[in-house]
This record gives structure tokens, sequence and C-alpha cells, in this order.
């Protein structure tokens, strides 16, 4: 059992601080790779909670594995991001305002294998094509990066 779901027995669905990593996974054609999230029924992006010992790094390689089967080469970092729109609340009822460092990577390999516990399918979306329903936490990573890029 990882350090969330330990530290959710303790205090219930009230309101953490949950500090993780997420990445942009870039194909050669600059399109995105999002995955749809079984609990939201919205696309994200791979990632997720940093674990007790583990660096912002690991936690983003980690997390692109478990949720895609690729594996990362050189990631940069993008941005962190946090504040006030960071609060999400989880269909759960777990409450949190995330802290997420979101690293861009045009460096993969492996085929996309998406864990079907965590979400449903894989999707690759040009820039100017985005789906429609997001997951809330990373509006706004995605938002900026895409601005970015058409600037």
């Amino acid at each position: 059992m990882g350090y969330i779901e330990e530290l959710r027995k303790r205090i219930g669905h009230d309101p953490i601080i949950l500090v993780g990593a997420a990445v942009l996974i870039i194909d050669n054609q600059c399109r995105i790779l999002f995955i749809r999230r079984s609990d939201n029924e919205c696309w994200g992006i791979p990632g997720g909670a940093m674990e007790l010992g583990e660096s912002l790094e690991d936690t983003a390689r980690r997390e692109v594995k478990e949720e895609t089967g690729l594996d990362v080469g050189t990631m940069n970092l993008f941005r962190v991001f946090s504040g006030k729109d960071m609060f999400y609340e989880y269909p759960n009822g777990d409450q949190v305002y995330n802290v997420m460092a979101v690293y861009i990577a045009n460096d993969f390999a492996g085929e996309v294998n998406v864990d079907q516990t965590e979400h449903t399918e894989h999707q690759y979306f040009d820039l100017g094509d985005l789906p429609t329903m997001i997951s809330p936490p990373i509006i706004r990573a995605v938002k900026e990066f895409v601005e970015d890029r058409i600037k």
C-alpha cells in the first residue's frame, strides 16, 4: 500500500497537500498522449503522487511506466503548478491541493499498454484538437503548454 493510501486511512477525505509529477508525452507529430481515467472518465496525462523517498523525476518515470508501459528517456521540467486553483475533489470524496511538477518527454520507448485499473483507453491528440473533457488537475498545465507552443 502506498503513502497516500496509508495517510487516507488516518485522516479520511480531509484536504491534504499532494505532491506529484506528470508527464506530457509528445510524439514525433507533436501530439500529446492522453489516457482516459476510469474514476472521472476524463482525459489525463500520465502522473501521480510521490512516494516516500522518491524524487519528482523518479515519480514521473514510475507513473508513466505504471500507467502506459512506456519507458521515458530524457525529460525536461515544464513547470511546477500549485495554488488554490489546484484544489481537486476526487469522485470518492478525497480532497487535495496538488503541487505538481510537469515534465515534457519526447524521448520514450515501448508500446502504450494502458493500466486498466486506473484508465480505459489512450489516444494521441493534436494541439489544436484536444479532448473536451480533461481531468481538472491537469487543465492548467495542458493549457499553458499549448499556449507556449502556439506562440
